[in-house]
């Protein structure tokens, strides 16, 4: 016998359950925010997360060559201008770079990608192959994690200076652009999500796309927390 469709308060309630499993609560995350890694850790993750960062828009720009909706298109165009730049607008991967620069890297050795990890490189490779293959709309709900991304951004900026105050506090912009950028950007993703997975199904399906995107920030936290956590 088949189950009904949650409705739309119910359905949004059951994802928006899943941030228990967002790597906010991941100990790596955990133990920066609360003062406990060291400069070479901050550094690793920053280094690290960077391929993230530069994979965000090639990941946006597959899913609009999949959907054949230019409504979609021209909301979904967004997230590529805001982190390529666009204008006068440098962009969230120059932002990144910034903050690279706050922490003590080189903006050289971070775009040459030397440090990133396997565990990295493989998680965000999946995800990106995920966006280029899957439905255009399973990949617009494989971005809900932002979500949860607004207060991860706040524990940032509130923790970071004080904790770290070798950090240049000017490289932090990247947290502060987001909390707002996230929050827009959710808002569309999520609509899309509740109107198209309308089917218990469908809604099921919803679930295991975020529960996977989750998994790959995990996993990324994961890689980094092996490498930067094991003894030298």
């Amino acid at each position: 016998m088949s189950r009904g469709a949650w409705n739309r308060e119910e359905f949004e309630a059951q994802l928006r359950a899943q941030g228990s499993a967002y790597h906010i609560h991941h100990p790596f995350n955990v133990m920066m925010n609360s003062g406990a890694a060291t400069p070479a850790q901050i550094r690793g993750w920053v280094a690290n997360r960077f391929y993230y960062q530069i994979n965000i828009p090639i990941k946006d720009a597959a899913i609009l060559a999949n959907c054949p909706d230019r409504a979609v298109r021209r909301c979904w165009v967004q997230r590529i201008l805001d982190h390529d730049g666009y204008g006068e607008d440098s962009g969230g991967i120059e932002s990144w770079l910034r903050l690279a620069e706050a922490v003590g890297l080189s903006r050289e050795s971070v775009e040459s990608l030397e440090e990133v990890l396997p565990g990295v490189r493989f998680a965000v490779d999946a995800y990106v192959n995920f966006a280029r293959r899957a439905p255009w709309p399973e990949a617009v709900c494989s971005s809900l994690t932002e979500l949860f991304a607004p207060e991860i951004h706040k524990q940032r900026l509130a923790n970071w200076p004080q904790h770290y105050p070798w950090v240049d506090r000017a490289g932090l912009q990247y947290f502060q652009s987001r909390v707002s950028l996230a929050r827009r950007d959710v808002e569309f993703s999520l609509a899309v999500t509740l109107d198209r997975f309308n089917t218990r199904a469908l809604q099921e399906r919803a679930l295991d796309i975020l529960k996977f995107k989750l998994d790959v920030l995990w996993q990324m936290s994961d890689a980094i927390a092996l490498r930067y956590l094991a003894p030298a």
